[in-house]
């Protein structure tokens, strides 16, 4: 056992985190604390001393910021790598070395700060990748910092409220930002202030909840109990949503909302905005068309196989274009990224999931919407744009697409453009964190092989807001995780930091490949329907999502098109 830094009183020594590179600090009684360095590549009393595969190993590994300008600089050898075996071999590293930085089974959640049973086997919470700060330590942080945090209305009006649309350099369009809030609802589903350490989700991962509905009486008030099909309402000849008085479902739509142009989804908040309901709608139509694809290929199958086989078609065709096209446009990498299961069955991996607070936290990126969205020729504010769906039925799908794949969204790292309409958003998600001890960001780079940062100006990469910064929080140490992601300064030529990159990567990619559909068992011909199930998963690509789905193929994309 060993005893903390001496000081004027007695503080819990695991406040100081002097256990390094995952080792855990277990405390006794006063000041003494030991370090359990068990299977990390280090000893010592604060697991700093590595071992000799240690030292090799990282002598061998580069940086991760090395690592990241290689992915996205010298594009002509890339060209080439990716026509060579050798795409495999790199796909095969990234996945693993990301996946590798997610503990599972999970380990903590916001109840304790320290393993229990409870935090593996109940799934009403989320987990957390670093356990709560001590309820004894004498500042939020632990040691480091004041002892009272900065008020978060003054941290989103001095550094994040937007002051004039920066439009994202990377050309994300609202496509991407559309898609990427109607795909996360279904595994990010909290409790609000009621407990925002619990999520609502069944499932901790891709399951589709969000088009089939979270529970059996939900999906069967969806289901069209004919040919597997999901139920629908025919507009302008093409197919929507059912209303929500053909099916009973419960959604959130203002009292304001005619009862004709409530539509029901798999996902209560759906109705939203037209963006959200745009993407129900697309893939709505992409089950029914995949349901007569299987009736054609199986005569005899009965409604119940045709409907849960599809279900597992459209989970594949999500996980591929959520990785080959919203994932690869996201990173900026080169190499271009592939959606091979087979490619982890000669390695050890997980087939499991738990969603992770610190994901949900990270993943607030729709603050970054513009101050208006152009659909068609017309023009729409966001009180305008809300819970509007006559937007979406009277422009149709293709209009909606081609609009939203022509305008850009915001920047999101290290600048000030945080929509007005929505910064109580990351005010309240700022308190939420605060009451549910996240550790700070510093510590979380570090878990996650980064090098803390050690000054306000390294975070920021300017002079003015971090002398600001440095005066409400006092220490870099002090820095708080969420707000950290949104100060960090971009890397060069995108619309993110260096942290969300390497920690939302980790992140997306276990939850994808930790289907059950990846695994050995599942990946195979017959769990799809035959070959041609099978290939529907493998060719699959947003365009395809799309235009198979619609009359006419507007432009579809992630990005906004060249020179826009």
């Amino acid at each position: 056992m060993y005893s903390t830094p001496e000081t004027s009183a007695k503080v819990n020594p695991c406040c100081y985190y002097p256990c390094q590179n995952k080792g855990i600090c277990i405390h006794f009684e006063l000041e003494k604390y030991q370090c359990d360095c068990t299977r990390t590549g280090y000893y010592g009393p604060n697991c700093t001393t590595p071992l000799l595969w240690t030292r090799i190993r990282e002598g061998l590994s580069p940086s991760p910021s090395f690592t990241d300008f290689l992915l996205t600089h010298i594009r002509w050898i890339w060209k080439l790598i990716n026509a060579t075996f050798l795409r495999d071999v790199l796909m095969r590293l990234i996945i693993t070395s990301r996946t590798n930085l997610i503990p599972s089974p999970s380990t903590y959640n916001s109840h304790h700060n320290y393993i229990t049973w409870e935090s593996y086997s109940n799934l009403s919470y989320y987990s957390r990748v670093l356990p709560p700060v001590p309820e004894d330590c004498p500042t939020p942080m632990g040691v480091k910092g004041k002892k009272q945090l900065p008020d978060p209305e003054v941290l989103v009006k001095s550094f994040l409220l937007r002051k004039e649309f920066v439009p994202d350099p990377q050309g994300s369009n609202l496509m991407f930002a559309f898609f990427a809030e109607h795909y996360t609802h279904q595994f990010f589903k909290d409790f609000g202030e009621f407990n925002p350490a619990l999520t609502k989700a069944r499932g901790h991962g891709v399951d589709l909840s969000h088009i089939y509905g979270d529970n059996l009486q939900r999906q069967q008030q969806l289901r069209l109990f004919k040919d597997g099909k999901l139920k629908f309402q025919m507009m302008n000849g093409q197919m929507y949503p059912p209303s929500v008085s053909d099916t009973q479902a419960y959604m959130n739509y203002p009292s304001t909302v005619p009862k004709s142009q409530q539509m029901a989804v798999g996902h209560e908040e759906l109705g939203r905005h037209p963006g959200l309901m745009m993407y129900a709608t697309i893939w709505l139509r992409e089950h029914n068309r995949v349901c007569d694809i299987l009736k054609s290929e199986h005569p005899t199958w009965k409604d119940e196989q045709l409907f849960q086989t599809a279900r597992l078609i459209l989970i594949g065709e999500t996980i591929k274009i959520v990785i080959e096209e919203y994932v690869q446009h996201l990173s900026g990498y080169n190499l271009k990224l592939k959606f091979d299961p087979e490619l982890l069955f000669g390695v050890p991996f997980q087939y499991q999931n738990r969603i992770s607070l610190e994901f949900n936290h990270l993943y607030n990126w729709q603050l970054f919407m513009p101050d208006s969205f152009l659909v068609g020729n017309k023009e729409h504010n966001f009180e305008q744009f809300s819970f509007n769906t006559f937007i979406l039925s009277s422009y149709g799908v293709e209009v909606l697409v081609d609009s939203f794949s022509q305008q850009s969204t915001g920047k999101i790292g290290g600048v000030n453009n945080i929509n007005h309409s929505l910064r109580s958003v990351v005010e309240n998600t700022i308190l939420e964190s605060r009451r549910l001890k996240f550790q700070s960001f510093n510590e979380y780079r570090k878990r996650f092989g980064l090098k803390p940062y050690t000054s306000f100006q390294e975070l920021t990469g300017e002079n003015e807001k971090s002398a600001e910064l440095e005066k409400l929080y006092g220490d870099i140490d002090a820095v708080e995780f969420y707000p950290g992601l949104l100060l960090e300064k971009s890397l060069p030529n995108s619309s993110l930091g260096e942290s969300i990159v390497n920690i939302g990567s980790s992140f997306s990619l276990k939850g994808l490949l930790s289907n059950p559909i990846c695994s050995p068992e599942y990946w195979k011909p017959s769990t799809f329907g035959g070959q041609v199930g099978f290939n529907l998963v493998k060719t699959a690509t947003l365009q395809k999502l799309v235009c198979l789905n619609v009359k006419k193929c507007p432009y579809v994309s992630f990005r906004v098109p060249e020179g826009k």
